[in-house]
């Protein structure tokens, strides 16, 4: 396995990578900050195969993307959560009927300063630190400093998908500083010695496929049972490492022309191996079949 992801660029929501060459206007995809890397490098090696082909891939995201292919302003939108009721109601609204895929599996990240001494939490403890009932290290085995909680913006899917699991739906911590983006997550942890984040486990990995400096990757258990790491492929494959999820894609419809053929070589061998080398995991079993169910 080699982990690696390709800082192409920090993209927020105002911000835009744009690949494309002459010809015909782009596939436009846009959302999850989470995905915007991994599909930049999908989208130039697809482009480097097919000549003539453009892709524009920017971020902001995954509501921003989802509310795009809404309005109808992009073919592609990157998600790393499910759609939700009130969206689905307003495709229905629209009249469009979604295809939604999953590209590859995110085995979300807890991190820390690498100078703190815990190594490892529970769950339990993750979603009780979110909320704002622990708030000094030495309660969970640490220092006597107060913990800094970094976490992503309510537009994020990143943000949705860890309330819903690990704070078990209830409010965030008011005291949570809300980032934009895993790269601006990362660049705090590293900086701040009392501080805890949660980021797309593609983004803890320098260039030579060690986890960067500054930041300690920690493991993570259910309950007082055996704690498991996102960094390792059978943890997360055989779901023992319990904050993990798919990464998704929804289209307009049924996908055709270059958008259908952007999305079979994603999915196809060589897409899952940049997948994987971009440091997140393939796709396999439940996941193959819903895709083939969808077209693919």
């Amino acid at each position: 396995m080699k982990w690696k992801i390709v800082f192409i660029s920090l993209i927020f929501a105002g911000f835009a990578v744009m690949t494309c060459t002459k010809g015909s206007p782009p596939v436009q995809v846009k959302g999850s900050d989470t995905l915007v890397n991994l599909v930049q490098v999908l989208a130039e090696q697809y482009m480097d195969k097919n000549p003539g082909t453009a892709i524009a891939v920017t971020g902001g995201g995954s509501g921003v993307g989802i509310a795009a292919i809404i309005n109808g302003t992009v073919d592609i939108a990157n998600h790393s959560r499910p759609l939700k009721d009130k969206e689905f109601k307003e495709f229905e609204e629209k009249g469009i009927i979604p295809t939604t895929l999953v590209i590859g599996i995110d085995g979300l990240s807890v991190i820390v300063n690498e100078n703190n001494p815990v190594d490892s939490l529970s769950m339990e403890d993750i979603g009780k630190i979110y909320r704002g009932e622990l708030d000094t290290w030495n309660q969970i085995g640490g220092s006597d400093e107060d913990i800094s909680t970094y976490g992503r913006q309510p537009n994020s899917g990143t943000y949705v998908f860890f309330q819903d699991l690990v704070l078990g739906k209830k409010d965030y911590s008011p005291k949570m500083k809300q980032m934009n983006g895993n790269a601006q997550i990362m660049d705090a942890v590293k900086t701040d010695a009392n501080s805890i984040g949660y980021v797309g486990v593609g983004y803890v990995y320098d260039e030579r496929d060690n986890v960067q400096k500054g930041i300690k990757v920690l493991k993570v258990s259910l309950s007082d049972g055996p704690a498991y790491a996102p960094t390792n492929v059978d943890d997360v494959k055989s779901g023992r490492y319990p904050i993990a999820r798919p990464l998704f894609q929804t289209i307009n419809g049924k996908p055709k022309g270059a958008v259908k053929d952007f999305v079979a070589f994603e999915l196809g061998p060589e897409g899952q191996k940049i997948v994987e080398e971009q440091g997140f995991f393939p796709i396999g079993g439940e996941y193959i079949e819903a895709n083939k169910k969808a077209g693919f």
